[in-house]
């Protein structure tokens, strides 16, 4: 069954037939409410207790566990007795509410009214119509808990900036007389924002009603003088004058050039050419270095332009709609493998076409592309497309052809353990070709894979001062992404650090709520269960998780100390001697010293003695930490460990 809730008016939730469900009382809705604010971040039973009394009484934590159960029963009335809570489940110390964002009305409003930001006005106005639609009534009408009012406040606040948005969107379309009833309601109801104010009064004006924009003007220089005993800020004072002027106010914002240009190129590419095909590919790179929602769009819609390519029969078009995606790659497991596999196959189509005299350039972009989405995967294909790729862009010495060529590179240096120097090298050259000249994109994902390798060296005062240049990239280049990268690196180092275990784990707790959502699947899923595993391993502790824990694609190495933690060694021996061996990515040390772990505690001298022969070359790392993400401490304990279990000597 798939269940929505809703919180935009009174709490409730419904099943796929849209049906209310019963959530039984009003503490019930309270708990769902409750991790519903936490968008699926963990809020642990203690945090609950506080949430929803003044004063707990006798008996309050049974009574949290008591309402999850039945709020759960009735949120999955198929789930098997002993099978593990899909939506509301157990992590840790708490609980979290794991539902889709499309199936809360509040998580779907922020995300349409954020995306709404970066896209054209047309399509920002029907997301905003959309989300301002979502409203029943006021955010979690039955609630009057201080956390329900301080979410109701954020979503209030975000109603009312997506209503001038929407006021925005209308009036870069060329319909301002459309724009002005609701904008006259919205100053009725929030005298105070300026923001209203000025668009009722550009409204009226490109309506053709200048002496009502002014006198909206006197009413709102009155009304915030009145009430609020303010003058009127710079952006009105501004309009006024250009009003009085008959001044076209306000001409050339960043919404009105976009809209202008984009009709522009409708009214002169003619639908279904070619050009349209290569603009789009420029548009999807940039989209993808935009946020979640634009790096989804941008692959959802890459597949799409390869297809529509091919159909064309002409492989430098299809050649150059492929190898024109040159988004820089920092993560090695692909965020859609299907889709991975998918770009590959279409490369290789069109490399096997191109002619004697397509341009060599065309030739290197596919080859970069095979290395890059041929990440992770066991062939020999990926890393000789690599070399090929460098020495074509070499030979033409083509800074941004380079740079996607050395992206594939570094994607395919994962052939055995203990490499992070030979990518720190890869990284070195990223950075000063991207300073050079001036290719900021570049310069981010050198500086990123320095993080990790340098972190994997132990490196810490250069992978900080690499994080540091990536950040200070990201914010001036408008690269939220990278900011996910920066983070997980930073909890990662408190881990290596030596902090205490709780500290450590609060750590990366706090790294995946930027995680979360953030349009990178690839990255996303089992990474948090899958560090904190690290951890207690590091610090000798047992792998005591809840049972519905998620743990993506890390499973079958978790499983055997999963296994053993809850005292089923024979089990645990199984699922160790079917462990497969760990993909060629940046977790492949963390994934080995999972499996050593597991066989020095089982005493299987077999998987043992593969995990020391695996983990040798990388004697002087750190485990995991080259993913600049996780860390389970010195590669050279874990072989120690080995060495001890084996009794005999290393080699």
């Amino acid at each position: 069954m798939q269940v929505s809730f809703g919180v935009l008016g009174p709490v409730t939730a419904w099943d796929d037939a849209g049906a209310p469900i019963d959530l039984r009382g009003p503490r019930h809705r309270a708990v769902l409410a409750r991790l519903i604010v936490a968008r699926g971040r963990v809020v642990p039973v203690d945090h609950l207790v506080e949430d929803l009394w003044e004063d707990p009484p006798g008996g309050a934590v049974g009574a949290v566990r008591t309402f999850v159960a039945a709020l759960r029963r009735r949120l999955e009335p198929g789930r098997a007795p002993r099978q593990p809570a899909r939506l509301l489940v157990t992590d840790g110390p708490g609980y979290a509410l794991r539902a889709a964002a499309d199936t809360v009305d509040a998580w779907r409003f922020a995300d349409l009214v954020t995306g709404a930001a970066d896209t054209l006005p047309r399509a920002a106005l029907d997301d905003l119509d959309t989300a301002l639609g979502l409203w029943r009534g006021p955010g979690y009408a039955d609630f009057d808990h201080p956390w329900a009012r301080a979410e109701r406040a954020r979503l209030d606040e975000l109603r009312l900036t997506a209503t001038e948005r929407r006021a925005e969107a209308l009036l870069a379309l060329g319909r301002a007389a459309d724009a002005v009833p609701d904008l006259d309601a919205h100053v009725a109801d929030h005298p105070w924002r300026e923001d209203g104010w000025r668009l009722l009064a550009l409204a009226l004006y490109r309506a053709g009603r200048q002496a009502d924009a002014l006198a909206v003007l006197r009413r709102a220089r009155d009304r915030l003088r009145d009430q609020l005993g303010l003058d009127p800020g710079p952006r009105l004072r501004r309009l006024e004058t250009d009003l009085r002027r008959q001044a076209d106010p306000e001409p050339a914002g960043p919404a009105r050039v976009w809209a202008e240009a984009a009709a522009a190129y409708e009214r002169s590419v003619v639908p279904g050419a070619r050009a349209r095909l290569e603009s789009t590919v420029g548009l999807l790179r940039s989209l993808a270095v935009t946020g979640p929602g634009g790096l989804e769009a941008a692959r959802e819609q890459r597949v799409a332009a390869i297809d529509a390519a091919e159909q064309f029969g002409d492989p430098d078009l299809t050649a150059r709609v492929i190898g024109g995606y040159d988004v820089p790659a920092i993560w090695t497991r692909a965020d859609d493998p299907e889709q991975a596999a998918r770009v590959v196959a279409a490369a290789e189509r069109a490399l096997s076409r191109l002619g004697p005299d397509a341009p060599e350039a065309t030739r290197a972009r596919l080859l970069a592309t095979v290395a890059v989405e041929s990440r992770g995967r066991p062939s020999t294909r990926g890393p000789e497309a690599a070399r090929q790729a460098e020495a074509i862009a070499r030979r033409l010495a083509d800074p941004a052809l380079l740079a996607q060529a050395l992206n594939g590179v570094f994607m395919q240096t994962f052939t055995r353990a203990g490499l992070a120097a030979e990518r720190d090298a890869v990284g070195a050259e990223l950075v000063a070709l991207a300073t050079r000249h001036g290719l900021a994109p570049v310069e981010i994902l050198g500086r990123l894979i320095r993080v990790q390798a340098r972190g994997a060296l132990a490196d810490f005062a250069a992978a900080d001062a690499h994080a540091d240049a990536a950040d200070r990239l990201a914010a001036r280049h408008e690269s939220p992404l990278v900011g996910v990268f920066t983070t997980w690196y930073r909890a990662m180092r408190t881990a290596a650090t030596g902090a205490p275990y709780p500290v450590a784990e609060a750590a990366y707790r706090t790294a995946a709520t930027g995680l979360a959502g953030s349009g990178m699947p690839g990255v996303e899923r089992g990474l948090l269960p899958l560090a904190l595993l690290c951890l207690r391993v590091w610090h000798d502790l047992p792998a005591d998780v809840a049972d519905d824990t998620d743990w993506g694609p890390y499973a079958p190495w978790a499983r055997p100390l999963v296994l053993l933690a809850a005292d089923r060694r024979a089990d645990a021996a199984d699922a160790l001697r079917r462990t497969p061996t760990p993909p060629r990515d940046l977790l492949l040390e963390a994934l080995w010293t999972l499996t050593g772990r597991a066989a020095v505690a089982l005493g299987d001298r077999g998987a043992a003695r593969r995990a020391r022969a695996a983990l040798a070359p990388a004697a002087h790392e750190l485990a995991g930490a080259g993913s600049g993400m996780l860390t389970a401490g010195p590669v050279a304990t874990h072989l120690d460990r080995l060495t001890a279990v084996l009794g005999e000597a290393p080699g």
